[in-house]
């Protein structure tokens, strides 16, 4: 018999079933298999054998070679599953010990969804398969001088590639925090001027034209616009300028008392959406249709 004795601290269950279900796929290669477990203290050894000489329908494939591949893949679903968050946590915590214990909690979530793709990022879903990859590859070359692996002392010592990775991903989380914070420190200095101004109009109805400028109507439906916006345009060229910011700016200066929102399916910029809602927090109705919006549907 050939066999592979694999030592674990924690999460014994988890690996042996991990490596069952993995191993099960053996049968269909015609190679018989059995796993042992031996409990010693705090410590379980998994011992996964197979007669060398086993029939296989693939005579280029040798059982204890099919064994090690299988087993890998096991022990990196495991790694990936049991220690990756883990070793977030302790890369937050040595890396970046100077945030505080809720800013850690803030970075850890942003790091874990990341590594889940809870987003269904393309580029976060080629991450995790090349961190699995990375992990298969580095078990099957320490399999080959050896047969007896400690779980534990294998992530922690056999894996700086792989937590090189970890620690790209926690750079990235603390990268998006910190603009997330950028951000609602500017949402809160922006709703400050709101606040501190008298408001010019009671309601500023903003339509979003069919090539994403905006035109302003007050409370009577009258246009404003160019009154607006004309003291900001004489400032640029008109090819600098940006009709979003514009929008902001007209807003924070008119600090109405209500914004109606019209035409909201044009607006490509969620963003700036999201930006008028929080500066003006409980100020903002989107239309869901009316005279307006139909006449700006029947400008396209």
């Amino acid at each position: 018999m050939q066999c592979l004795c694999i030592g674990v601290n924690e999460f014994a269950d988890d690996v042996v079933e991990q490596i069952t279900n993995e191993l099960k796929q053996l049968k269909s290669k015609q190679i018989s298999f059995h796993i042992d477990e031996v409990n010693s203290g705090n410590s379980t050894s998994i011992i996964c054998c197979v007669d060398p000489d086993n029939a296989c329908e693939n005579k280029s494939i040798h059982p204890y070679d099919a064994l090690r591949v299988h087993v890998s893949n096991a022990l990196a679903e495991c790694i990936m599953k049991q220690y990756e968050q883990k070793l977030i946590q302790r890369i937050i915590n040595s890396n970046y010990c100077y945030f505080n214990i809720m800013e850690k909690k803030e970075i850890y979530k942003s790091a874990c969804q990341m590594l889940k793709n809870e987003n269904k990022n393309f580029v976060n879903g080629l991450l995790q398969i090349r961190r699995k990859n990375m992990i298969i590859r580095k078990l099957l070359e320490y399999f080959e001088s050896t047969n007896n692996l400690i779980l534990d002392g294998f992530v922690n010592f056999r894996l700086k590639e792989y937590k090189k990775d970890l620690e790209e991903i926690v750079d990235k989380a603390v990268d998006e925090f910190l603009m997330q914070r950028e951000y609602k420190e500017f949402i809160r200095l922006l709703k400050y001027f709101v606040d501190i101004q008298e408001p010019k109009y009671n309601v500023v109805h903003v339509l979003v034209r069919y090539d994403k400028k905006y035109i302003l109507l007050d409370e009577n439906k009258r246009e404003i616009t160019n009154e607006c916006l004309e003291d900001f345009v004489s400032e640029v060229c008109e090819g600098e300028i940006n009709y979003d910011d514009l929008l902001v700016s007209s807003l924070i200066t008119l600090a109405p008392r209500k914004v109606i929102i019209h035409g909201n399916g044009e607006f490509d910029n969620k963003e700036l959406l999201d930006t008028i809602k929080n500066v003006f927090f409980g100020k903002v109705v989107i239309c869901d249709g009316c005279n307006l919006c139909l006449n700006i549907m029947s400008k396209k």
